[in-house]
């Protein structure tokens, strides 16, 4: 067979439709990378634009908190516990609620903390409760300093909740200082 006969088979091979995807060779089609999880919401409180972290997870910027104040804290403050620093410079406190419209189902709601504020420097000097989708989850006396071990040290809270009236809730009640949050991950589950 010459180099031309063959070049015109290869040729009509790469034109030709599709067969069966029956491979002849025994190789196998590598699987299609994961899609990212769907219906996942992430929200970076106190935050002004989105937040991309270590894994390409893309946080939102601030919405939902119904008064309070934020703030952003210094870059270079370190933060243990986690690969993603950048997540708890920022945070929402002394508000009173947060909302978010959702569909109705099971989710578990990721709630992250960190004491940054200089002013706390040990245990007792914030205390607040929270209370998670009307009594699912109610966190009274919570102190991030005592959860998380100190200051500038990431503490998450994982709570599975069910949305039965389209709206995901959290209420804030301030017992010492304010309450604080830096951010809020909520999962559906299948």
């Amino acid at each position: 067979m010459s180099l031309l006969s063959l070049a015109g088979m290869l040729l009509w091979a790469a034109a030709a439709p599709a067969a069966d995807p029956a491979p002849a060779t025994g190789l196998v089609a590598a699987a299609p990378a994961a899609a990212p999880a769907q219906g996942v919401i992430r929200i970076k409180a106190g935050s002004s634009s989105p937040f991309t972290d270590s894994a390409g997870n893309v946080w939102k910027a601030e919405e939902g908190f119904e008064g309070g104040q934020t703030v952003d804290r210094d870059p270079g403050t370190t933060i243990a516990n986690t690969k993603d620093p950048g997540l708890f410079l920022c945070e929402h406190y002394s508000m009173d609620s947060f909302s978010i419209p959702v569909p109705n189902g099971k989710y578990t709601a990721k709630l992250y903390f960190a004491e940054t504020f200089e002013g706390i420097t040990g245990a007792g000097q914030r205390v607040f409760s929270y209370n998670v989708q009307g009594g699912q989850h109610e966190v009274k006396d919570f102190d991030v300093f005592v959860k998380a071990g100190g200051s500038n040290r990431a503490y998450i809270d994982t709570v599975p909740v069910e949305v039965k009236n389209g709206k995901f809730t959290i209420t804030f009640t301030s017992n010492i200082e304010n309450p604080e949050i830096n951010a809020i991950e909520l999962i559906p589950q299948m």
